[in-house]
């Protein structure tokens, strides 16, 4: 298939931008021109027919990465699959995710990594990038076969979700996939200050009568994170911050130039702490929603670049197991169809420009990741097309995720993927802009 996208606002973080027609040609992008400038465009050639796509009024991105996501397959498909975790994901502008490790059994394998490559394939949707397990078992005990994870598709490690306790097997860790060029990604979480917490500590956790977590049980675990990283030179990535004192730490450290990255999640430039009370085990997550002061800072760091990634932690349950006492409730709620809307907020309150969110939700994310992103001649036409004004209600039964658990249900929401295209093949769109 041939396809034109005509007449969208380009943004291409770092390259060009402006009104632009976009040509592709068997998934390749041949030609980027100035409205109306594209050459020798026919109107089909051989077996194929032009399919032409009208972005007037549209913004036109590198498709969206989330390089945090948790799909539940293999071992929990009654949370989600890969088919529908993709589904949801090419919904909300994402063209590719990568694939959270704790899985049953944990994706510490190569035969667990490749299981879910071919899920993906079968799926042809999202691009799924798997992470790799720092640890086997998530156990924090002995590392993983770091080359053979990455010889079978793995592009990072993580233990998300469970902390590498262990400082010189950390340091190990960071030494190992050093050498092979990838990162390492930091669930960052002092579990002896967390204890059985269940909400951030404070007057909110105290009203509710709720175990609180208190902020140094991530701030803590992110300094060691960095003093490892300092030492090594190896690279570390941390996920998803939420604290005030995090962001201080990791900002000194980037101006010392320590190779670290960091990443957020809406749900901590958006809700906070309070907000537990109105939507209950649906604003359960860990780390949890932190204060006002520490959402600000969230923010802040977004706006200067401390933060360099949005990704959702999209970590999807079923109805039954958030329907239960906000103590027995599991951590997490979806974020892949709420995600784009949530984040254009941050622009539309001049905390930062287009331009910086859209390299936060694309080439950011692809460079901790080591993987392609950018609209260029020759690439692989990984495209979203986004309509910013759009409004409409965030509601589950619009959801492509087999899971509606997220606070954000009855939100009224502006800003979406109108359509989505992976590799030249259009995999989502969103009414009629032909």
């Amino acid at each position: 298939m041939q396809i034109l996208i005509h007449g969208g606002q380009l943004i291409n973080p770092g390259l060009v931008d402006g009104i632009r027609d976009i040509f592709i040609i068997d998934g390749v992008i041949t030609q980027i021109a100035p409205s109306g400038e594209l050459a020798d465009i026919p109107a089909e050639a051989g077996d194929r027919t032009t399919r032409i796509i009208n972005a007037t009024g549209k913004i036109v991105t590198p498709g969206l990465i989330d390089m945090h996501v948790h799909l539940r397959e293999p071992g929990f498909e009654h949370k989600e699959t890969i088919a529908s975790g993709c589904r949801a994901a090419v919904a909300g502008g994402f063209t590719a995710v990568c694939a959270m490790p704790n899985t049953n059994p944990v994706n510490d394998s190569p035969e667990t990594t490749a299981f879910m490559l071919e899920k993906a394939r079968k799926a042809g949707l999202a691009r799924v990038y798997p992470a790799g397990a720092i640890t086997q078992g998530l156990s924090g005990h002995t590392l993983c076969d770091y080359t053979a994870l990455q010889a079978a598709g793995a592009v990072a490690f993580t233990d998300d979700g469970c902390p590498v306790e262990n400082d010189a097997l950390m340091e190990s860790a960071l030494k190992a996939a050093g050498q092979l060029g990838l990162t390492i990604i930091s669930h960052s979480e002092m579990m002896d200050l967390a204890g059985s917490g269940e909400m951030n500590q404070g007057a909110v956790a105290q009203r509710l009568g709720l175990k609180g977590i208190p902020n140094a049980a991530e701030s803590l675990m992110v300094e060691r994170e960095i003093a490892l990283s300092e030492k090594t030179g190896a690279r570390m990535h941390i996920a998803h911050v939420s604290t005030a004192e995090s962001v201080d730490v990791i900002r000194l450290a980037k101006q010392r130039g320590v190779p670290v990255t960091a990443e957020t999640a809406p749900h901590y430039f958006t809700l906070t702490d309070s907000d537990v009370e109105k939507y209950g085990t649906r604003a359960k997550m860990n780390p949890p929603l932190r204060s006002q002061k520490d959402r600000e800072a969230i923010r802040q760091g977004l706006a200067d670049d401390t933060l360099d990634v949005i990704a959702t932690d999209h970590a999807p349950h079923s109805d039954e197991e958030k329907a239960v006492d906000f103590p027995l409730a599991p951590n997490g709620i979806t974020g892949l169809e709420t995600a784009l809307p949530l984040s254009l907020r941050l622009v539309a309150d001049g905390v930062i420009s287009m331009e910086t969110l859209i390299a936060k939700m694309t080439r950011r994310p692809a460079e901790v990741l080591g993987v392609t992103s950018g609209l260029g001649i020759g690439k692989p036409a990984d495209i979203t097309i986004i309509d910013p004004d759009v409004e409409y209600e965030a509601r589950p039964e619009s959801f492509h995720s087999k899971s509606g658990n997220s606070p954000f249900i009855g939100w009224q929401l502006k800003g979406r993927a109108v359509a989505t295209i992976v590799g030249g093949r259009i995999v989502h769109e969103v009414g009629s802009h032909a």
